[in-house]
Order: structure tokens, then C-alpha cells, then sequence
């Protein structure tokens, strides 16, 4: 009988185990966002921030990301169109070439880093307070494909008898 009960607990814990997503960016972190971060008290903390990429800057020892900044999920990956509250920007540098043309504007990215100060960029005319975060992990999503729909006009039955053409594909109404 025991052996059913630890038989079953394996079993179990391996069928739920299959059901978890992890990714280079899951885990427990702070709920610091960049917008809390704009003061420099932050400073040294490790955080995981994400969001979508406005523009990714090759440099020569490193390459450093604009993002505008989104909550999260649990799984690390942005809300997409369910902007919660202002997360605000940061700017993350991670070390090495990452291409622009695969890093483009408007994808999706996650972060893992340390925060290392605060960065006055202008936007527009405004002196925009950027976080920087030296990043030691940098995660991009996979593009989420949108479910196919299906459309059906009349019920499916489009030029049928109750189609816009009357009784059997004619204009009218009766036998054609």
C-alpha cells in the first residue's frame, strides 16, 4: 500500500512538473520598477525588468536596449496591452553584440541585472530620468502568433437558400 501512495506522489509531481514553464528569466525578485528606480536609491539591488524594446544600441564591448517598461507575469514575460500602472523607461546594457535587426523595436524583452544609476536621455524635449541596469541575463520572447478566426456569413450557408440571392442563386423571391 505504501508503495501506491509513493508511487502516486512521483507520478504527480512529475505531472504538474511538466505543466511549469521556465525560462532563463523565472524566479523570485524584488517588485522594484523603473519608476521607483529614477531616484538611485535602488542602486545595487538585482531586479528583473521587462517590457517592449524601443531601441537596441550596439556599442563595441556591449549592447545597450531603450525599453519602455511593462508588469510582468510570473513566467518574466510582459503584459502586453495590459498596461497595469506607469512602470516607467530604463536602459539595460548587457555585454556583447546582439544584432538590431533581430533586437527590433516593438519586441519583447526581459531582464536580469543589477541597477547601477540613473541616466538623463531627452525625449522629445523632456530630460527623461533612464534607470540603467547592467544586465546578466537578456531573454527574447518568442513572437506570440494570434489564434486564427474563423468567420461564417449567414450561418456558413453564404448563397444558399437563405443566402442574399433568394430561393436556389437567384435575386427574388421563389423558384428560379
Amino acid at each position: 500500500m505504501n508503495i501506491v501512495k509513493a508511487l502516486t506522489g512521483v507520478i504527480a509531481a512529475i505531472a504538474l512538473g511538466g505543466c511549469a514553464t521556465v525560462t532563463p528569466v523565472s524566479g523570485q525578485f524584488p517588485p522594484i520598477t523603473p519608476h521607483q528606480a529614477q531616484t538611485g536609491a535602488e542602486n545595487g539591488k538585482l531586479v528583473r525588468w521587462g517590457g517592449t524594446l524601443i531601441q537596441a544600441q550596439p556599442k563595441a564591448q556591449e549592447t545597450c536596449f531603450t525599453v519602455m517598461a511593462l508588469p510582468l507575469r510570473q513566467d518574466g514575460r510582459p503584459y502586453l496591452g495590459q498596461k497595469k500602472s506607469d512602470e516607467g523607461r530604463f536602459i539595460a546594457c548587457a555585454p556583447g553584440f546582439y544584432d538590431p535587426v533581430l533586437y527590433a523595436a516593438g519586441r519583447e524583452l526581459t531582464f536580469v541585472g543589477t541597477v547601477t544609476g540613473v541616466q538623463v536621455e531627452k525625449v522629445g524635449g523632456y530630460g527623461y530620468p533612464y534607470p540603467t541596469l547592467q544586465a546578466s541575463t537578456v531573454y527574447l520572447w518568442p513572437v506570440e502568433e494570434p489564434e486564427p478566426t474563423t468567420v461564417f456569413i449567414n450561418g456558413g450557408w453564404y448563397g444558399g437558400p437563405w443566402g442574399p440571392w433568394g430561393w436556389w442563386g437567384g435575386p427574388g423571391w421563389g423558384w428560379r
